[in-house]
């Protein structure tokens, strides 16, 4: 896919392959973050709105174009959780449908729930971290990019807080 080079070639963008590409990746990061179907939903949407209105401003010398928009994610996420002051669980996550058998789909459900539970008692930092990582599938580096953290640090603390979840598993 090639980016532009210009604010004048913004538009020539594909935006159609953009959101083929990165709608799954944006879409399960809120859903690791947030959990309810609704509000996934409508924070998917609002940042492919964002992005599109503000395709102009995009600067490919400062960020890769996924970390750009994970940043808009990032910040209607954060301004999600401000306007309802409640974190909302990750458990709501296991509401989701699937296409596992009954018996597939209720050992699954065990399992969200159990790492529901394991990831609501983590410091915000590390659920934040494991969203990214896991549920939007973001490199170190590019987490590292999101967060301000070094990528070193990000791995380390994802390792340690994977690693602390496994042990209460």
């Amino acid at each position: 896919m090639q980016w532009p080079k210009s604010d004048e070639q913004a538009d020539e963008l594909d935006w159609d392959a953009v959101y083929a590409q990165q709608l799954p990746r944006i879409y399960n990061y809120f859903r690791f973050r947030l959990g309810r179907e609704s509000d996934v939903e409508e924070l998917t949407s609002r940042t492919f709105e964002k992005a599109w209105r503000a395709r102009h401003r995009y600067r490919r010398d400062l960020a890769g174009f996924s970390t750009w928009l994970f940043r808009i994610a990032q910040n209607c996420a954060i301004d999600h959780l401000r306007s309802r002051r409640a974190h909302l669980p990750i458990d709501a996550a296991i509401d989701l449908a699937t296409e596992h058998t009954p018996e597939t789909q209720i050992a699954l459900n065990s399992d969200l729930a159990r790492l529901a539970r394991l990831t609501k008692e983590l410091p915000e930092r590390e659920r934040e971290l494991i969203a990214l990582r896991y549920g939007a599938s973001l490199s170190n580096r590019d987490i590292a990019k999101l967060t301000g953290l070094s990528e070193s640090n990000v791995g380390t603390l994802l390792h340690r807080t994977v690693a602390a979840l496994r042990a209460k598993w």
